[in-house]
């Protein structure tokens, strides 16, 4: 039969064990919930959580039914006049190629594939889509060779940066859930980060005047 001594001392490992089991649960739950922010935000806002691979241009990024290849980037500023104020835009060069093997269908570049990543917890920055041969939403054909594009993000009148990142989406070609009534013909859908291109910018100042 045991002691009091020795119940009591049960009594008390008992507890010491229950209270760091609670602990290692608390901790458990906490780094479970940081991963799950991480892939909601795309894992690309702070580079110590990004879950896709970082280039350096000029880089090749096969991203859906596209194949880019990025090559520079500017910063465009153009001065404030007596009808305008200050605006700075970046602009971003690359090229793109039609890859879509699944349905050799033509399209363009949407604004939501390429995005201005300003790091620092700040929010992603759409782009205004591709513009290829002087006008946005040029039909891509499948088959053909690259075509050279650009597109652009707003950014604030005084910005500035060393270097840029460029995150780029993918599209993925898959069916719905048959099982929920959904149609089980795949199609492109489901947007998801494929990776992030660094740029060194330059500056241009557009001041409205030709050569």
């Amino acid at each position: 039969m045991e002691s009091l001594d020795e119940v009591i001392d049960a009594m008390i490992a008992d507890r010491v064990i229950h209270r760091h089991r609670r602990i290692w649960l608390l901790l458990i739950a906490l780094i479970v919930a940081a991963a799950l922010v991480v892939l909601a935000t795309g894992g690309w806002k702070e580079k110590k959580g990004r879950v896709v691979p970082t280039m350096e241009a000029p880089a090749t990024v096969t991203a859906g039914r596209f194949e880019f290849n990025f090559t520079k980037a500017e910063i465009v500023r153009k001065p404030k006049t007596d009808y305008s104020a200050a605006e700075t835009t970046l602009k971003v060069y690359f090229t793109a190629k039609n890859i879509d093997s699944e349905e050799h269908t033509s399209d363009s570049v949407q604004n939501s594939l390429l995005v201005f990543v300003p790091g620092k917890g700040e929010d992603l920055v759409d782009s205004n889509g591709g513009d290829c041969h002087d006008g946005l939403n040029w039909q891509l054909v499948y088959g053909l060779p690259p075509e050279e594009c650009s597109t652009k993000f707003k950014v604030a009148p005084d910005f500035a940066a060393d270097m840029v990142e460029i995150g780029v989406f993918e599209e993925h070609y898959e069916a719905d859930n048959g099982a929920l009534g959904l149609s089980e013909q795949p199609y492109w859908q489901r947007e998801t980060p494929a990776a992030v291109v660094r740029l060194k910018p330059t500056v241009v100042v557009d001041d409205g005047k030709d050569g």
